[in-house]
């Protein structure tokens, strides 16, 4: 049986939603990011206790077929920042497409409608999660960073930054308090100007 969890984005997560599912006594076939499949059917009053389990620890199970979708869409988004490897002609339709075997329009559409912003907004916004976690470190200077995650040059990563913080990468460094929030916590909560900030994107 395939159970799906929202909020499995990395490998902490599935140490820790294999743990939940021991602790249910329900035994798993194998797990991965965003989907669980047990060695037998689960009944309802399992079911139940392990969502209960699931919510405990910030994870939560996901019943129908589009948010399944979406979670997908989000953990390979999620994973393929996490790489540093993005090439500056990478395609999310292309990568998406190739990897859930749908047309890239239609998972536009289903994205678009359950979660309120668009991949091509998401996509950059994990994109300039990524961009700050990368400052904090300081391990790459911001031309590195630019080419580790796919933007042409440094100007078009720092228009990007500003218009989604408020602040140029330089300025971000130098704040006594970073809000940022992890890649790993699930969904971005989107403030109102960097929502708005998208019409000033060049997401080509």
């Amino acid at each position: 049986m395939k159970i799906f969890i929202k909020n499995m984005v990395c490998n902490r997560c599935i140490a820790a939603v294999s743990n939940v599912f021991t602790d249910s006594n329900i035994k798993v076939k194998s797990i991965h990011l965003g989907e669980v499949e047990t060695e037998t059917e689960v009944s309802e009053k399992e079911m139940a206790f392990l969502e209960k389990l699931l919510e405990k620890t910030g994870f939560e199970r996901i019943k129908d077929s589009a948010h399944q979708l979406i979670e997908k869409i989000k953990n390979l988004i999620i994973v393929k920042i996490s790489e540093l490897d993005i090439d500056e002609n990478f395609l999310l339709s292309e990568f998406l497409s190739l990897n859930l075997h749908k047309d890239y329009s239609s998972l536009s559409k289903t994205f678009s409608q359950n979660e309120n912003i668009t991949l091509e907004q998401f996509f950059i916004l994990q994109k300039i999660e990524k961009v700050k976690e990368l400052l904090l470190y300081n391990e790459f200077t911001l031309t590195e960073i630019a080419g580790k995650l796919g933007y042409k040059s440094v100007q078009h990563l720092s228009s990007q930054f500003r218009n989604s913080t408020g602040f140029t990468p330089t300025e971000f460094k130098k704040l006594k308090v970073h809000h940022r929030k992890p890649l790993d916590q699930g969904l971005i909560e989107f403030e109102s100007r960097s929502i708005l900030a998208f019409e000033f994107f060049d997401f080509k």
